[in-house]
């Protein structure tokens, strides 16, 4: 069963790591993958994030059960943040733990996938001049890669 957490703090990669496979010696590979707020060229000040609380989690849920179903995995972990995300500071992580590399590169690839398409989160960038801008949109190369999991 996968570890869902959306919440406004940053969180410790390590640390979740760690504990994802503490005591556990079938565990042969664990994946992170670590997004990270941009300035996009020293325009944004922050990364406003906004989710349905409920919702997001369920979702989320819903294709790491799918995750799971595809690949033999020992452990996922989910976290996403909300709220105001300055540049530099960790958004999301996605670590998957399976008895072999490849399970979980492929799982932690599929879930960011996911996440980065499909999720429901909402995106506004605060930019450096002061100014609010707009609501981000889904690039087509997400898209693209997400159709791959088909």
């Amino acid at each position: 069963m996968a570890t869902i957490r959306i919440q406004a703090e940053a969180f410790d990669a390590a640390a979740e790591t760690a504990a994802l496979a503490e005591g556990r010696g079938d565990i042969g590979a664990t994946v992170a993958f670590t997004g990270f707020c941009r300035d996009e060229g020293g325009r944004l000040s922050a990364l406003e994030l906004e989710h349905y609380p409920g919702m997001a989690e369920a979702e989320i849920a819903r294709i790491a059960d799918e995750a799971e179903a595809r690949w033999p995995l020992m452990g996922l972990t989910v976290i996403h943040r909300f709220g105001l995300i300055r540049p530099g500071e960790p958004i999301v992580l996605v670590l998957a733990a399976s008895a072999h590399r490849s399970a979980a590169f492929e799982a932690a690839e599929f879930m960011m996938d996911y996440l980065k398409t499909r999720a429901p989160f909402w995106k506004r960038e605060h930019l450096t001049d002061g100014t609010t801008g707009a609501w981000v949109e889904a690039k087509d190369a997400d898209d693209a890669a997400m159709e791959r999991w088909s």
